[in-house]
């Protein structure tokens, strides 16, 4: 994709809404002309045309909250653009992580509450932080150091612990259980740079498939 594609509105602009990708979490809406859009092309990273102060700006400069460009894909008319990101850090300059955190309207039947996908990419994003920049005192930053065999056997301690959870029939403990089988799980993925979306992507694809298939039984 080329600028020439893209059909920009009377000022020159686009909107650009970015999402992340391990969450599908929409973080902002902006704007792009023509010269940050072939940045953003050009560098993998975000760039965009400041309405306010007539200029271009590139996101995470100051901040260091860049965001990693994984696609960018124009609509049907070509007078959108959905860009797709690795977020680092928070996307809005209120310290959320997304900048639609507002509510207008909910309906009746829109579920409540923080959604697991949400928490586990937020989770994800904090251990790939750790991994980078190694803070003292921080329990996965011991975790990394220690290594992958170490990781392992903390993945297989807490799967064990699971299954015992289950026999007592404790939904409390079950949930405790879980929880830490998933952050464990999660910091040996980061270990061996897999990323959420790569394990959507194959459970995505299990859903449209028979178990002969894929010769395995855990497809919905």
């Amino acid at each position: 994709m080329t600028p020439d594609a893209i059909r920009f509105d009377d000022r020159g602009l686009v909107p650009a809404v970015v999402q992340d990708l391990q969450s599908g979490a929409v973080l902002m809406l902006a704007y792009m002309n023509r010269e940050s859009l072939q940045k953003t092309l050009d560098t993998g990273e975000t760039h965009f045309w400041s309405r306010s102060r007539s200029e271009l700006w590139h996101k995470g400069e100051t901040s260091g909250h860049k965001q990693k460009v994984v696609s960018v894909t124009q609509d049907c008319d070509g007078d959108a653009l959905l860009v797709k990101v690795e977020q680092t850090g928070v996307a809005c300059h209120t310290g959320s992580f997304s900048c639609f955190t507002t509510p207008m309207y909910t309906g009746p039947d829109y579920p409540t509450g923080t959604t697991l996908g949400e928490v586990l990419g937020s989770v994800a994003r904090v251990i790939s932080a750790r991994n980078r920049e190694r803070p003292e005192g921080s329990y996965t930053t011991k975790l990394l150091e220690a290594g992958l065999d170490k990781v392992l056997k903390k993945v297989g301690e807490e799967a064990g612990e699971v299954i015992i959870a289950a026999k007592n029939h404790s939904p409390a403990e079950i949930t405790w259980e879980v929880a830490d089988l998933l952050y464990h799980t999660l910091v040996m993925l980061e270990l061996e740079g897999i990323g959420l979306e790569d394990i959507a992507a194959v459970l995505d694809r299990r859903r449209g498939e028979s178990p002969r298939e894929t010769g395995k039984g855990t497809q919905p």
